[in-house]
């Protein structure tokens, strides 16, 4: 079992049981109770859960929970569209661009001018789909599990692919963007494969519209001055500007079409 697979067998045990003992996993997962305690190490230092005597237990709070892929479709069309419009206002001909999962980074690829010509990279099945067309376009697409939420490969292997990539830009999608938790999400499994993009990318951007600022998803992908800038809508919380100016970041605000 890969690590990042025994990450999520031990968030599930203990989201399902509230608390669970280090030796319940070790008979459970199949490795050593040293194994165990290094991962429940790791899993606490991204607010997983929490430590305790024995063992580990769920986190005592109340964090957003994600919308289905389907309901995310549904909402904030135009915000999105609006961002999606200033992303594709960054490429040039030529470059090698990655596109994160999510219902943003499927606006993105459809505002990308069908004059552009490039790599574009993504891990994401219905950005594929969107690009698959385009004569001009070199596309990509990572492997790996796919998840059914977003439609989008995010395991070990879609990292690995990754470490071996370099993009001149990258686009990435979020859970919540906070000026002191920075960039989370929800899906354990991305956190390492966004963190490997975000290093091997001469620039990148996080796309999220103000209904994503100031929330805190449970896992932590980066410090904010990890990146290069936020697009956002014009609702942008000062907090988290003023941290992504801190560090010679920016903040690129979206505007309606017409404006």
């Amino acid at each position: 079992m890969l690590p990042v697979e025994r990450h999520e067998a031990i968030v599930e045990a203990v989201g399902t049981a509230q608390a669970i003992s280090t030796d319940e996993l070790v008979r459970r997962l199949g490795v050593s109770a040293e194994t165990v305690r290094r991962d429940l190490a790791f899993l606490e230092e991204r607010g997983a859960l929490r430590r305790v005597h024995g063992g580990a237990a769920a986190v005592a709070d109340h964090r957003p929970i994600e919308p289905s892929y389907s309901e995310r479709t549904m909402i904030r069309h135009q915000a999105k569209a609006q961002l999606a419009r200033v992303a594709a206002g960054l490429l040039e001909n030529g470059q090698t661009v990655i596109i994160d999962i999510g219902t943003t980074a499927v606006a993105v690829a459809q505002a990308i001018p069908r004059a552009f010509t490039g790599t574009v990279i993504t891990p994401s099945l219905p950005v594929a789909v969107e690009l698959a067309d385009r004569s001009g376009i070199e596309l990509l697409l990572a492997g790996g599990r796919v998840r059914a939420g977003d439609l989008a490969c995010s395991n070990a292997h879609t990292k690995s692919f990754f470490t071996d990539v370099y993009a001149d830009i990258a686009l990435l999608g979020s859970g919540g963007v906070d000026a002191v938790a920075g960039l989370t999400d929800f899906h354990l499994d991305e956190i390492d494969v966004r963190r490997t993009i975000i290093a091997n990318s001469a620039r990148s951007y996080i796309l999220a519209d103000s209904s994503k600022l100031g929330q805190v998803a449970p896992y932590r992908v980066c410090d904010l001055s990890a990146v290069n800038g936020l697009i956002t809508d014009q609702n942008t919380d000062p907090a988290v500007a003023a941290a992504l100016e801190e560090t010679g970041g920016v903040v690129m605000p979206a505007r309606p079409a017409s404006a």
